[in-house]
């Protein structure tokens, strides 16, 4: 009687398991998001959950929309480079999913919990970073500190683990961010590559040490906006959509 009352609940958790790979699986295929769960931010044609950190509407030129691509243009002698766009929501706790693909020597990121009243930079929107970056073929791969400005690191502050699998310029690679109040994680394709807590003195102990120095309670606040980089370099996004916690 004991040993059976002890497979019970074995079976029970590995019921659990399958049924939660099913459903892990089932939004892998980015079909349809669960009607009470997932919001898309972009499904392959609309722009309306994004807008120009400056006019207020989706750039007219330096973004296009192909493919079921969204792609920011590098900029050329007859093209201008694409610059920032924002959602136009603004998020506390949260888990973002996307997939990114760069081109060669491409460097851009996703920011979130972006704000634009930071003290002394109106109208400049900062935020917490995750890095996208050719690691091989750009420069600022290189710089900071402990290569804690390489793909899927929180840019300037946190490196990604040195075991990260990125796939090279030209194909796809799925970016995950999750928010939990104080706790932050990046993944990449399917990998944990880095967790923080937001809140904590070893977080702001490394803040002191970045570019972000001289911004009070960085990456602090309660809720901010998600932004997509432009940085002069051809970048694409495609399934971006989030679901609060």
């Amino acid at each position: 009687m004991k040993s059976k009352n002890f497979i019970y609940p074995i079976v029970l958790i590995l019921a659990a398991l399958g049924n939660w790979q099913c459903h892990f699986d089932k939004n892998d295929q980015k079909t349809e998001p669960d009607k009470s769960d997932w919001v898309w931010l972009f499904h392959g044609t609309s722009t309306d959950a994004w807008q120009d950190t400056q006019s207020g509407m989706f750039p007219a030129e330096g973004w296009k929309v192909s493919d079921n691509e969204l792609t920011v243009l590098a900029e050329t002698d007859s093209t201008p480079a694409g610059h920032d766009i924002i959602s136009r929501e603004k998020y506390s706790n949260f888990e973002l999913e996307l997939e990114i693909k760069l081109t060669e020597g491409a460097n851009s990121g996703i920011k979130y919990f972006v704000s634009d009243q930071y003290p002394d930079s109106k109208g400049k929107y900062l935020g917490l970073e995750y890095q996208l970056i050719d690691d091989e073929r750009h420069d600022d791969a290189k710089l900071g500190q402990e290569g804690n400005r390489t793909m899927a690191s929180l840019y300037d502050l946190i490196p990604a683990s040195k075991s990260k699998e990125v796939n090279s310029p030209g194909t796809w690679n799925k970016v995950r961010i999750v928010v939990d109040g104080a706790k932050v994680e990046h993944w990449l394709n399917g990998q944990k590559v880095l967790e923080f807590d937001r809140f904590s003195d070893s977080y702001r102990q490394l803040v002191a040490l970045s570019k972000y120095k001289n911004y009070k309670n960085f990456g602090e606040l309660n809720e901010g906006h998600i932004l997509l980089q432009g940085h002069k370099d051809e970048v694409s996004f495609r399934s971006i959509r989030i679901r609060t916690r």
